[in-house]
């Protein structure tokens, strides 16, 4: 409605078509402004990456180092949204932050919607970590597959098998990372991957079953495994991801089950007993 130009105190109606002409122009003029500020954009970086992949040595970037959590986050970003048809996941260290599992949750179900497979190596560990069996819950309810393992190489993900972000152990874990494009490298990572899936336990959580059942006696056979080779607790913990209260309680109970007074003697004990190799069997 418009006041008329012959009486201003009479509103006529203006035809819908023009009226959505008037509403959508300034919209279409932001728009355009966008575009061409994008297309600046990748005009002015295009020139510098040639510059940048002759600095970094290789005119193939197949292996890039990355700096800081915004940009790492960023790179992910990028492959998740490329991503078509698989994810692989390896995360040690035990339970994670719920910081990060509310980050990673946001990412998986976006990739759940495209009917993007994703498999999630953990450790043993997180069967008894609330938030991390919280966040498991959510994502293998929407196909999410995921096990676990006593012990896990690094840190590693890959996208559909083309793009792999591993730590680089040069620099600080938190804020540095590789990305790695090079086909027989990310075709080796995946296999060693798929060789831990093997080995590794499914884990899945259910109604009728609150809690994962644990993984005790696999662990407490890991534990007097990595102290008879002098591991300290702490090593052993930070391998298995962990505490090391929890790593002396393996300790302490297999030396009263043996009737050990040190380590040494809990060592030649379980050597003279074998019942190590007796869980095994």
């Amino acid at each position: 409605m418009r006041p008329l130009a012959e009486n201003p105190l009479i509103m006529g109606v203006v035809p819908p078509d023009i009226a959505v002409s008037e509403f959508c122009r300034p919209i279409e003029r932001a728009i355009l402004v966008q575009q061409q500020a994008v297309a600046a954009v990748r005009e002015a970086l295009s020139a510098a990456e040639d510059v940048y992949r002759e600095e970094q040595g290789t005119a193939s970037a197949d292996i890039r180092l990355l700096h800081g959590e915004d940009v790492i986050s960023a790179a992910l970003q990028k492959s998740a949204d490329a991503c078509r048809a698989e994810l692989l996941t390896a995360q040690p260290g035990g339970g994670r932050a719920t910081a990060l599992l509310s980050k990673a949750l946001r990412r998986t179900l976006e990739l759940s919607e495209r009917d993007i497979r994703q498999r999630t190596l953990y450790q043993h560990s997180v069967r008894t970590h609330g938030p991390t069996l919280a966040y498991i819950e959510q994502v293998t309810a929407v196909g999410v597959e995921v096990r676990t393992l006593n012990e896990l190489f690094d840190r590693l993900i890959i996208f559909d098998r083309r793009t792999a972000f591993i730590p680089d152990p040069r620099h600080d874990l938190r804020t540095t990372a590789l990305t790695v494009e090079h086909p027989a490298i990310v075709h080796y990572l995946a296999t060693v991957f798929d060789h831990a899936w093997q080995r590794a336990e499914p884990l899945s959580i259910t109604q009728e079953q609150a809690r994962p059942p644990l993984m005790t006696d696999e662990t407490r056979r890991t534990v007097l495994r990595l102290m008879i080779e002098g591991h300290t607790d702490a090593a052993i913990a930070k391998r298995l991801g962990i505490s090391a209260r929890t790593v002396s309680t393996h300790i302490g109970r297999a030396s009263e089950l043996l009737n050990s007074k040190s380590r040494a003697q809990l060592a030649y004990a379980l050597a003279q007993s074998r019942l190590l190799e007796d869980m095994d069997g």
